[in-house]
Parts: structure tokens; C-alpha cells; sequence
């Protein structure tokens, strides 16, 4: 089979959704399947066999640190090119609705993908009053698909009760033997608490957006001078942020990749995670690999991963109280060594294979109802063209 991948991100950028890509793409290749990426183009050509197809970026007004593609015919182009049996636009928002109408109009296959919870995301950026209009927006581009995907229950539920069709949930998963409890260093840890290895020491790991709410971690270092706090990424409020934990115990380490990254996690005592606008948050499970609780903010995707007082400690949104109570507990040192061996086994459970073979059955599901869709309802043939 060949699969044509649009997607609104790839490398060399460093998110869930690459990761999972990356897992899946080197899992479709190992079965002899073809893999085209169609992406914005930030000089990446290839990735382990599979073209990837870079399409002009531009960079937003309103999110100046990260290109994105906007619409464009190139991608019809590019799907003729390729001439696809099944198109997979994943997060279709920007350059994904060309994916998701040109597979239309030339009549292939469509599977699409849920990942991002943007229409949450509105009420960290002043814009709330658009909720209604972005849910119709992405209701009517997934709507197109033949088959949906999200990433986690509490985001499938959600989307059916705003008739999503067809909607399924691909499985979450981590690399468990790159995140690992042995990967512990105390040069790592020195350097993420600053000089303070006898301190707490507290890891948040992701895009450093309004979204992902990282200042409500602020009142619990002022709280505990015995707190050390490392933040790993970058994003559009680097600065703000920054600036807010000016005068705490609070490391900003840029981007992490790989070895560092998983140094980072292991050489920490917990992740902290205090957004409720993910889809997943698979930053999650990379941590419990590593052998950390995690403590998270109650919300539905949240609460599917941790098991409060087993592999993790959840605590309210919104409530500083609640927060401290739960890093207070990790003073328990029989409740904190359960809670990283927990952590671990359960991890262990979620690697990626079992995501890679299911996004394969996805995509034989998408046939078969494409099939019995132009059974039902007779369109024109699928365009071939000759390169």
C-alpha cells in the first residue's frame, strides 16, 4: 500500500505528534508498505525511506516560534504525483484542509487524525467567543473522512457527543527502552536544579504555550525553597515565563533530544503536568518509562494515564492548595518508591508496537468503508496519473 502522511507538523520539529509519526512511519516501511510526508518544508527530505514532500511555510502573527503551511493547490500536485492509495491528514487545520479536500475532490481513501484540542486552546488565548465556529470548522473537515482517530477516550467521547463520524482511538505508546530509570545522572540532575541536587527537583517537559498553563506551578516554589524546577522546551511564552519564575529555583534548559531528554527525565523526581487541554500528553508516559510519578491536573486524559496514589498524584485544576498537598507527598517514602516502580510497570505495558500495527488496521478499516461508501454511492473513478 502507499500512504500519503499530510501533516500540519514533522521534522525537524519535536512534538507528540512527530513522535508517533516517526513510530508509525518506520513500522509501516519495516511491513514494505510506501510512505510519502507531505509537510511544511523545513529542509527535511527523507525520513528512514519514506519522501517527505516539503510545501512553503509561513509563520503565523499570532505564534511567531514555529513555521506552519497554509493552504495550497501544491498539495493536489503532490497527491497526483503520487498518485496514493489511502491519504492520512493528520490534525487537518492549515495546510491540512487541502489534504483533506483534494482527497476528496480526486476521490481517495481519507483517514484523519485528532490531536490537537484547539477550540480549548481558545479560551487561553482571549478568543473563547469562537469556540461554536472552530468546533463547526473541524467537525466539517473531519466529516469528510471515512474514518477519525483521537488519542485518548475522555477526546472520543467528546468529539461524538459534537458528531464527529466514525471516530476510533488510536493508542497512546513510548519508546521503553529509550526512557529508562538507568539513564539517571548526576551531572544531569546538578545542571536541571541548578547546583541543588539535594532539592525536589520537578521536570516539565513541552511547548512552552499559553495552553500548557506552566505558571500555576509559580505558588508551590514559593511555597518550598527545598523545590527545584527544570523546564524543558521552548515556545511563544519563553519570555513571560521566564520572567514569572524570576527569583525561584527554576532551570529553562531550551529544547531537549534524545540521550539529554532522557537524562533529564530519569535524573528528576517527578514530572509535573498542570494542563487540562491535551488530547493525551504523551510527555506522560516518556516520564513513567523513566521510572516518575507524575503529577497532573485532573482532566480526562490525564486521569486514563495516572492512577492517583499508584503511578501518579492528580490534583484540581485551578487549586494551588490541592497542588501542594500532592508534591507534599512525596516526602512518603514507601508511597514515592511505589509510585516509580508503578510507574515503570505500567509504562512497560505501552510500547509503540502495538499503536503501529493498529494505525495499519486503521487504514485497511478506511478502505473497506471507502469501499462500501462508493458502493453505495457512485463517484468517479479515482484519478491515476502517469509520472
Amino acid at each position: 500500500m502507499k500512504i500519503a502522511i499530510i501533516t500540519e507538523t514533522f521534522l525537524p520539529s519535536t512534538d507528540g505528534v512527530v513522535t508517533r509519526l516517526k513510530e508509525a512511519i518506520t513500522y509501516l516501511l519495516n511491513q514494505d508498505h510506501e510512505v510519502v510526508v507531505i509537510a511544511p518544508d523545513l529542509g527535511v527530505k527523507e525520513y528512514k525511506g519514506a519522501i517527505v514532500e516539503g510545501v512553503k511555510p509561513t509563520k503565523l502573527p499570532f505564534y511567531r516560534s514555529k513555521e506552519f503551511s497554509l493552504p495550497q493547490k501544491r498539495v493536489k500536485d503532490l497527491l497526483q504525483k503520487h498518485n496514493p492509495d489511502l491519504v492520512h491528514v493528520v490534525n487537518p487545520a492549515l495546510v491540512g484542509v487541502s489534504g483533506v479536500y483534494y482527497a476528496d475532490k480526486l476521490n481517495y481513501p481519507l483517514i484523519a487524525s485528532y490531536h490537537t484540542h484547539v477550540p480549548k486552546y481558545l479560551d487561553y488565548y482571549r478568543l473563547y467567543p469562537f469556540k461554536p465556529l472552530v468546533w463547526w470548522y473541524f467537525r466539517k473537515l473531519h466529516n469528510y473522512a471515512h474514518v477519525n482517530l483521537c488519542t485518548s477516550q475522555a477526546i472520543k467521547t467528546e468529539l461524538d457527543d459534537k458528531n464527529f463520524h466514525n471516530v476510533s482511538v488510536w493508542d497512546r505508546g513510548v519508546a521503553v527502552d529509550h526512557y529508562h530509570p538507568r539513564h539517571r545522572t548526576e551531572t544531569m540532575r546538578s545542571r536541571l536544579s541548578n547546583g541543588k541536587p539535594e532539592n525536589k527537583l520537578l521536570v516539565f517537559v513541552g511547548r512552552l504555550a499559553p495552553e500548557k498553563e506552566i505558571h500555576k506551578i509559580r505558588p508551590l516554589l514559593d511555597e518550598r525553597e527545598d523545590i527545584s524546577l527544570a523546564i524543558v522546551g521552548d515556545g511563544p511564552v519563553k519570555g513571560e515565563l521566564e520572567e514569572a519564575f524570576k527569583g525561584t529555583n527554576t532551570v529553562f534548559t531550551g529544547l531537549l533530544h534524545g540521550d539529554e531528554l532522557a537524562e533529564a527525565f530519569s535524573s528528576s523526581d517527578a514530572l509535573i503536568f498542570p494542563s487540562v487541554t491535551e488530547t493525551l500528553g504523551l510527555v506522560i508516559l516518556e516520564a513513567m518509562a523513566s521510572g516518575l510519578p507524575v503529577i497532573a491536573a485532573k482532566s480526562g486524559p490525564t486521569m486514563e494515564q495516572v492512577e492517583d496514589g499508584r503511578t501518579g498524584l492528580l490534583f484540581e485544576n485551578e487549586n494551588t492548595e490541592s497542588m501542594i498537598e500532592a508534591i507534599n507527598r512525596l516526602e512518603e517514602t514507601s508511597l514515592y518508591a511505589d509510585l516509580c516502580k508503578n510507574a515503570r510497570k505500567e509504562a512497560e505495558k505501552h510500547s509503540w508496537q502495538k499503536p503501529s500495527e493498529q494505525i495499519l488496521d486503521y487504514y485497511y478499516t478506511t478502505l473497506r468503508v471507502y469501499e462500501e461508501s462508493t458502493a453505495q454511492t457512485p463517484k468517479k473513478s479515482k484519478v491515476k496519473v502517469t509520472e
